[in-house]
């Protein structure tokens, strides 16, 4: 994950910060960064003042600064820089609009025809006749009220006028105005279905001249257990994959930009000279990438956290059951589909110094992005995953998409989600190691743009 990568960077860092004390015993301390107090002037002690989001958010930002020391100081400065911006808030603006549409929207078609049905009964109906339409209501989710009609043609009248939707008549026929296949047939069709069941077995109970006692262990009985071989996919499963999916898509895409413009803008501008002057290119990529997942990771958190309190709010069953596993599954795979991405994403921009060239750089870059996003959306939506889109589950490229869908289709074990998960923060190691020689060759190179081919072949300093 990028916090296991930052970690890793961190570490090094402070070993080298503690050869180069050894080396210069007594010597002076460097001053760290000192909070401002509430004067403007150094802090002297914890701020004193009500608990609340900007307490915390200070407290935070203090506790990473003293825990990162300098990468802190630049992942904070990214943190900053990405939240105070316009386009940002819109756009989790947007996007939690967009997930509160997809929970909500479902919810509101989802019935099967009216809530409330009323019923015309003609003739002679038992009262376990009655007790067995309830029933059937109370299985369909409807509420039902029997209304009795004075005979035949009144009930025909009924049909067509729309007070009622559909008429039992003599405890064995149900009259209906148009069939009920039909979308504009005011009767439930589930409902009907089930009425016209449970009054044909009370017809056959009576035709059988069965007793009371023997009726009454008849309606106990209980439908035997079904066991399926191979678990299916269900249906709010697809939809909370494919969801997760195009989110996935849309928030790797984003802030992998992010990474390629910030770090072209500030070697354009010669504002990483300056940075580089007083700080490691280590620590200055370290930095830029922390701060830019850790707002990822936020955004991703507050998307999560909002769907999960819609979905209860609304009684939408999107997020029940495996749907919860398959979010959080998007979730880790967003920081590890970033933690693969950011850096190679980084060392491309410190390549380049227009944006013309960036524009060339991302192409390329995005490619797997796309044939993962693709592929993926395809197997989601049709359930069936191939031998190829197995084989892309544990490439780290292809890894967040596909093995998230894998999930979701309950065709990966937890073993083989581990396996995955492994290969993806090795394939980081490797990148990150890989992206940190890169930048820390082509950063400083102006003029033109720096090829790959020299920045690989050119020994280090």
């Amino acid at each position: 994950m990028a916090l296991v990568v930052a970690a890793a960077v961190v570490a090094r860092l402070a070993v080298g910060r503690a050869r180069r004390g050894r080396r210069a015993p007594g010597g002076p301390v460097p001053p760290g960064p000192v909070p401002p107090g509430p004067g403007g002037g150094p802090s002297t002690g914890p701020a004193r003042g009500p608990l609340g989001l900007a307490t915390l958010a200070r407290a935070s930002q203090q506790a990473v600064e003293a825990t990162l020391g300098v990468v802190g100081l630049i992942a904070m400065r990214e943190v900053k820089e990405r939240v105070r911006g316009r386009i940002f808030r819109l756009g989790t603006l947007f996007m939690l609009l967009a997930v509160g549409a997809a929970i909500v929207v479902p919810t509101l078609g989802s019935g099967h025809g009216p809530a409330r049905q009323v019923v015309g009964v003609v003739g002679p109906l038992p009262v376990r006749g009655q007790q067995l339409v309830r029933a059937a209501a109370s299985r369909d989710h409807d509420a039902v009220s029997l209304v009795p009609e004075p005979g035949l043609a009144e009930a025909r009248s009924a049909l067509r006028s729309g007070r009622v939707g559909f008429v039992i008549v003599d405890g064995d026929q149900i009259l209906v105005e148009r069939p009920v296949s039909s979308s504009g047939s005011p009767a439930d069709p589930a409902l009907v279905r089930d009425v016209a069941t449970y009054l044909g077995v009370l017809e056959a109970y009576r035709q059988a001249g069965l007793s009371a006692r023997q009726v009454s262990v008849l309606d106990g009985a209980r439908p035997v257990a079904v066991r399926a071989l191979e678990a299916s996919s269900k249906a709010p499963e697809r939809a909370t994959s494919v969801i997760g999916l195009v989110l996935l898509f849309f928030m790797l895409t984003q802030y992998n930009t992010w990474i390629l413009i910030g770090v072209m803008q500030e070697k354009s501008s010669r504002v990483v000279e300056v940075l580089l002057a007083t700080v490691r290119p280590l620590q200055l990529l370290g930095g830029k990438v922390l701060g830019i997942g850790l707002v990822a990771l936020g955004q991703a958190g507050l998307i999560a956290g909002f769907s999960v309190v819609v979905a209860e709010a609304v009684g939408s069953n999107l997020l029940r059951g495996m749907g919860a596993l398959v979010l959080l599954s998007e979730l880790l795979w967003l920081v590890l589909g970033y933690a693969f991405y950011c850096w190679a994403y980084a060392a491309a921009g410190s390549t380049a110094e227009r944006q013309d060239q960036v524009q060339s750089l991302a192409l390329p870059l995005s490619l797997p992005v796309l044939l993962g996003y693709i592929y993926s959306i395809a197997v989601a939506s049709s359930g069936n995953a191939d031998l190829l889109f197995k084989v892309l589950a544990y490439l780290p490229p292809t890894a967040p998409f596909c093995m998230s869908v894998l999930v979701s289709l309950h065709q990966a074990t937890w073993w083989e989600f581990t396996a995955s998960a492994l290969v993806s923060l090795a394939g980081t190691v490797a990148m990150a190691v890989l992206a940190a020689n890169i930048y820390r060759r082509a950063v400083l190179r102006t003029g033109a743009r720096v090829h790959l081919r020299d920045v690989l072949a050119r020994a280090p300093r």
